[in-house]
Parts: C-alpha cells; structure tokens; sequence
C-alpha cells in the first residue's frame, strides 16, 4: 500500500508544469543517447528550434561516441556527455564515488537553469535527469508509457510510417512551434579540415576530378546480425575496379576500427591496386572532413553515409531489411539521392524496434547488382 500511494503521489508530481504556458522559453534541451544516425536525424529540430526561438540557448544530451558530431554545430552552446559504461565502473569502485560523479553530472545541467527539455531517447531515466536538474518543462516521445517524467508526451510503439526526423519534429507541436523542413547538418572542425587538405595534397589527386567515397559495412546496432544490412564484400570489390576504370575516380572508403578486416577482404579481391585509400582509423571529426571531399557518396544504411547526406552529397544508398522511408537520407530528393532496393514481400524486416529472422536468405540485399549501383552512379555524377 505504501509503495503505491507514493508511487501516485511522485508520479503526479512530474505531471505539472511550474512555468506559465504563455511564457516564451529562454533555452533548451535536447536529450538524445542514441547513435550517430539517430543524432543526426535530430538536427533539423535544432534548426526549426532555433527559427522558432531566435534569442533561445539550445543544449545538447548525448553520448561520448556521438558527441564529436555535435561539437561543431553552429547552434549549439553546450553538450552534456553521459556515458552509462563510465558511471557503472564508478559504481564499481564505491556508492559514494557514482554519487559524486551522478551530482556533478546533474549540477553540471541544472546550472544552466533550462526552461525546456525535448526528451528523444524513449527512455525513462533521461527525464527523470531532466527533473532532477531543474528542468520544469519536459516534453518528447513515450516509448509504451516508460516516459513517467515527461510533462507532455507523444506516445510511439516504434518509427514506422514516416521518418525518424518527423517524429522528432512532432514534439514541436507540443510548444505550438512551427514545423518547417530542413535536411540534416554536420559541421567538420578545422583541425580535421586541414588534416584533409594535406592528406589530398601529399596524395597528389588535388586535381582528380571525382572523389567517390564508399561506406561498405556498418550494422552495428544489429549486433551479432549486422551483416544483413550490408551489400555482399565481392559487390563492393567489383564496384570498386568499375568506378575506378569509368570514371577515373579516387576511392576513399569508409569503415570503424573494428571493420578493417572486412575493408581488407574487400580490397584483397581488387583488381585495382592503387588510387583506393582506406580509412578505418579516422576519427568521426576527420571521416566527416573527408567525406565532405566527395563528389558522390555509396554505402550502406550506415553512419557515413548519414555525413554524406547531412553534408548535402550525391548519394547513392543501399537498403535491405530497413525501411529507407523511416530511415533513409531526408528530406527525401530524388535529383540528389538514389536508394537501391529490393522490394520483397517480407520488407522490411526491421519493424518496431525488431528484427525478423529472415526467411528469404538475404536476397534484399544480394540480389542488387553492381551494374544497378553503377547505372546510379552515372546518372548522379552527370548531373555535377
């Protein structure tokens, strides 16, 4: 009985609103701890925000991982970093040492005394975060009812029939905000920019007339199945010698740390043994300087190809078990993006959240050609 009637109690609490409805907020912000796609997909709201709310601060919640893609962003004053691995190991070490880490971390927010969280992660901690750090307004997406913190909710059973920037633009409807379309950005620090430049000058392709930068993995969300969002490795290899021999282009191809022995696989089935360039040891910030060199962009549904289409690239993206309509480049411009597909009975797969076992061995994905993908690419790269 205890545990309920208080349980009532705190829950009602969190449903009032200290701050006047009328009142125009003074700053923001976003909670979003998801990955790299997922955080890009949110920078269209920064925009509208800010076009809504000129004078307002806007901050940032996110991860460590995702951070970097973040720290240039024009419009931003702050982010705030939580990275649950870190306070778990300071967990680890004693109560007192998580407490006094948690409390910074919560004070480090609750100093900037924020009007308004817009709470992405359809997560139950991260508005309980936004409360503990004074925040009185809190408004975002209520994943099945988890969203006990937030004051004004969208309820979500998944991302399904319209984009993932959509839903997150939804919350604006929330504040009466107007809703305006804008494509994803991303901004490459100068450091990283003038680590390019003198990569492309020592490389001596300054003047090559095409830079096409391949994203050949990914998946990592998918853990253990990651591969079945990926176009077969002897498809890129063939694709590779194709561009190469075509269009006389420089290759830059783009793959985490723990990818390398999948890129070299690719590579060691090339026939062309030279103007191809790696890069599974780059950093976010430089993957995003370099893929901003690019002419044209080909890869699967993976967080280099999210770079390419924030930076406003030609793109040619390869789509398997997710549906491009939810997850694919936005806004949706067919003069500047072509998505290659299978359209299979059982597609996509990927639904609510859920993966389904595959039934049709992949054929998605294997069944897409590489004269498919070099058809695109000529049509793309003729209109540059």
């Amino acid at each position: 009985m205890y545990r309920a009637v208080s349980y009532n109690r705190f829950k009602s609490a969190f449903s009032l609103s200290a701050l006047s409805e009328g009142k125009i907020p003074k700053s923001f912000l976003i909670i979003n701890t998801f990955g790299i796609g997922d955080v890009l997909f949110s920078t269209p709201l920064i925009r509208n925000l800010r076009e809504n709310y000129p004078q307002a601060e806007i901050f940032y919640l996110c991860n460590k991982k995702t951070a970097p893609i973040l720290k240039e962003h024009l419009l931003l004053k702050k982010i705030f970093i939580y990275e649950r691995d870190e306070f778990v190991k300071a967990q680890k070490q004693s109560f007192w040492t998580w407490l006094r880490r948690f409390l910074s971390f919560i004070n480090e927010i609750r100093a900037e005394r924020i009007d308004v969280a817009i709470d992405l992660s359809l997560n139950t901690q991260y508005g309980f975060f936004a409360w503990l750090a004074g925040i009185k307004k809190r408004y975002g997406l209520d994943y099945k009812n988890r969203c006990w913190f937030l004051n004004k909710k969208i309820p979500v059973d998944g991302y399904n029939d319209k984009h993932v920037v959509d839903y997150y633009l939804d919350v604006l409807k929330l504040l009466g905000a107007e809703v305006k379309t804008h494509g994803l950005e991303i901004y490459a620090d100068p450091a990283s920019r003038d680590w390019v430049e003198e990569f492309i000058k020592r490389g001596g392709f300054a003047f090559k007339k095409r830079i096409i930068g391949i994203a050949p993995c990914g998946g990592d969300a998918f853990g253990k199945d990651a591969g079945i969002k990926r176009w077969p490795a002897g498809k890129f290899s063939l694709l590779v010698d194709r561009l190469i021999a075509e269009f006389d282009a420089v290759i830059f191809i783009f793959a985490g740390p723990r990818e390398k022995a999948d890129v070299e696989t690719i590579l060691n089935r090339t026939a062309s043994k030279s103007g191809v360039y790696e890069f599974t040891d780059a950093s976010l910030a430089q993957t995003v300087a370099l893929v901003d060199k690019c002419s044209l962009f080909i890869g699967n549904d993976t967080g280099p190809l999210r770079f390419a289409d924030a930076l406003n690239k030609k793109i040619v993206a390869l789509f398997g078990p997710v549906d491009e309509k939810v997850y694919g480049p936005y806004p949706n411009d067919p003069g500047r993006v072509s998505v290659i597909k299978r359209n299979m009975p059982c597609r996509p797969c990927y639904r609510k959240f859920r993966l389904a076992p595959c039934l049709n061995e992949h054929r998605c994905m294997s069944e897409i050609t590489v004269d498919e993908v070099v058809q695109a690419v000529r049509k793309s790269l003729d209109k540059i």
